[in-house]
């Protein structure tokens, strides 16, 4: 059963950075960002279905939930923090850009 627990800590960590992209990128309409929640989505689709195998079958679930999390790796991203603290990295939160 702690098999279900690590597949649901790789979702929920590919939710989490897709969120965060998203969040930036209403924020600052840049494109890499969309991007990235794109990639995001789909990873977190397969990682969803990577922690519902993982309830049946832990070994090939787990190996699911691990390419989802390779597929979310990090592109290429522009800097949208300049120096700003930690937590306001991890939250997403940027100047809003006007067009």
């Amino acid at each position: 059963m702690s098999y279900v627990y690590i597949a649901a800590f790789g979702f929920a960590a590919i939710i989490f950075l897709t969120l965060r992209d998203i969040r930036i990128f209403h924020r600052t309409r840049i494109a890499s960002f969309r991007k990235g929640a794109l990639k995001g989505m789909i990873a977190g689709t397969v990682a969803l279905m990577g922690m519902i195998v993982t309830i049946e079958n832990p070994s090939i679930g787990l190996t699911i939930t691990l390419v989802a999390v390779y597929l979310n790796g990090k592109g290429k991203r522009e800097d949208v923090f300049f120096d700003a603290p930690m937590i306001r990295r991890v939250l997403g939160e940027t100047k809003v850009r006007k067009n």
